[in-house]
């Protein structure tokens, strides 16, 4: 037990140290943790480490897929909905297939059922590492989405099938039961993850303003959301994606802002651990996984692994081409539609509402202006070729490759063959294709969106809020919540500072260095923070204070903070 508690804590010691020098390197992390995985294992002394899959798609899976998933905007999820179900299902299945056939062709003396059932293994890309990179290299943000969404949804369709072709090693499947299967799989998840993520949101909801607790709960949503559909046959991960998105919706109307950032940051903290402690995980198995193959077999098997892998790549290049010519169509599409839709939303809003319609003409209200903000995005946000490349490039393997490879069937000829298969797709991957991920970014000299456009946006979102906050404060019918007026002076006040900050926001972001005082406004602020923060440790050090009120101040501090980080 101690040496398991000592190797936990050398792992998160590792990983800490690793995400920290990564950037500083200029190498994703994923890649940094394999490679240090794999020297680790060279250690004298190293310990066999042998990790149940189980362990891995059960309990470490589940909290990633969440983690992952509450941090996608619905909205942008939704309206890249047909581009996700094209990478994540029809894309998994064509390489699946594709690789499945070169594996048999290969391999001919272990059927095509295991060849596929491998196939649906290497088949679906971890997107984590591409999504990381592209943020900090500033990536639009219809291409990160895209490749999260991805990363969420394919996992789903390679368990399915890797199911589906552990079954068909030993009895017949039909192809029309294969996607019955799928069709269920699917469609059970969907109603699981949105039940558990409904009623977690409500729940969660009645004890605000209390994070320990509202957290506490958040860490079992995804268990909640993942076993119960795998209990029935259904997709556990569809289950979990689900959920996530919904908490992540919901959070902004249902929790309160303590709630959420507190949720961020220890979900941030977990994603960090469990999805760069698979990575550490392959590569200190990797020793252990090609001591298990014959030395005759070795080179054989590593070489179906590279051949693999370049199909992967090839199949994935091939789709990715009429994915990008769709969305390129999509765009002008949505350019040319443009005047037309806001022509009849003119029409339908000079008509007005007919007497008892009131409620149903404000639903069209909101129905056009949605149509209208989707069209506007389609039309403004569509990708490039060089976009394409980016998303052809960004197949690594991670999490799901790992776990379930080791879920073969023990009996399975060749089984640790197509293991070692396995992890050399991942790791020729993770190296290759996500080491030279930001180079292949600079090269193409691919930009995020318009920076003053972005500022122009925002300004007038601010302003939006500002103008709120007046106009509540000019109401006649402000109150206090025990039914009381407000202080006259107090809301004079108030309002001349809301006013001043009203004037003050075209200043700030329209004028030609709008960041100049914004900077400089954050860094004063920073300052004198850390004047009261080396204040307050005085008076602890003296001692004149009581515990609970040096607490109580110390909380201030850090809630004014976290304002000006």
């Amino acid at each position: 037990m101690q040496e398991w508690a000592l190797l936990a804590v050398a792992a998160v010691l590792i990983i800490v140290v690793v995400s920290y020098a990564a950037p500083k390197l200029g190498v994703a992390a994923p890649v940094l943790l394999v490679l240090v995985g794999m020297a680790c294992s060279r250690l004298p002394g190293a310990p066999h480490l042998v990790v149940e899959p189980e362990w891995i798609l059960v309990i470490v899976l589940p909290p990633i897929l969440y983690s992952a998933a509450v941090n996608v905007p619905v909205v942008d999820f939704r309206r890249n909905f047909a581009t996700i179900g094209a990478l994540s299902v029809l894309l998994v299945a064509v390489s699946a297939f594709g690789t499945g056939l070169l594996i048999w062709w290969l391999l001919p003396e272990i059927g095509f059922a295991a060849a596929l059932a491998l196939g649906a293994v290497i088949s679906p890309p971890d997107a984590v590492a591409a999504t990381s990179i592209g943020k900090k290299l500033g990536l639009p943000p219809r291409l990160v989405t895209i490749l999260e969404g991805e990363g969420l949804v394919n996992d789903a369709t390679a368990l399915v099938l890797l199911r589906t072709a552990i079954v068909a090693i030993t009895a017949s499947v039909s192809f029309g039961s294969a996607l019955a299967d799928f069709a269920y799989a699917v469609s059970v998840g969907v109603v699981i993850g949105a039940a558990v993520g409904i009623v977690s949101v409500w729940a969660r909801s009645k004890i605000q303003g209390q994070p320990v607790l509202t957290t506490a709960i958040s860490y079992v949503v995804p268990f909640l959301a993942f076993i119960p559909a795998e209990e029935v046959h259904a997709s556990g991960v569809i289950a979990v994606v689900v959920a996530g998105l919904i908490t992540g919706h919901q959070s902004a109307k249902r929790f309160t802002a303590h709630d959420r950032i507190s949720e961020r940051t220890n979900w941030r903290t977990i994603q960090l651990i469990l999805e760069n402690g698979v990575f550490l995980l392959v590569g200190f198995e990797l020793t252990s996984v090609v001591g298990a193959v014959a030395d005759e077999g070795l080179v054989r098997t590593l070489v179906i692994g590279v051949l693999a892998t370049v199909a992967l790549v090839l199949l994935r290049v091939a789709f990715t081409i009429p994915v990008i010519a769709l969305l390129r169509r999509q765009q002008r599409r949505a350019d040319a539609f443009t005047g037309k839709l806001e022509a009849f939303a003119d029409r339908f809003v000079a008509r007005g509402p007919k007497p008892g319609e009131e409620k149903r003409y404000d639903r069209g209200i909101r129905m056009l202006q949605r149509k209208q903000a989707d069209v506007a995005f389609y039309a403004s946000e569509g990708l490039s070729w060089r976009g394409g490349a980016v998303l052809a490039w960004s197949g690594m393997r991670g999490v799901v490759t790992v776990a379930a490879a080791q879920t073969l069937p023990e009996d399975l000829p060749f089984r640790t063959e197509l293991i070692l298969i396995a992890f050399t797709v991942a790791i020729l991957t993770l190296v290759v294709q996500g080491g030279s991920l930001p180079l292949v970014i600079r090269w193409l000299g691919i930009r995020g969106n318009d920076e003053d456009h972005e500022r122009r946006e925002y300004a007038r979102l601010a302003s939006e809020l500002v103008t709120s906050s007046r106009t509540l404060l000019e109401s006649s019918t402000l109150c206090r919540e025990n039914g009381q007026p407000f202080d006259e002076h107090l809301l004079e006040q108030t309002l001349e500072r809301v006013i001043a900050m009203s004037e003050g926001i075209e200043k700030k972001f329209i004028e030609q260095d709008p960041d100049r005082s914004m900077h400089q406004h954050r860094e004063l602020q920073r300052m004198m923070t850390d004047a009261q923060q080396n204040a307050l440790l005085d008076a602890r050090a003296g001692g004149t204070y009581a515990s609970h009120t040096l607490e109580r101040a110390q909380s201030f501090i850090d809630s004014q903070s976290t304002r000006f980080m």
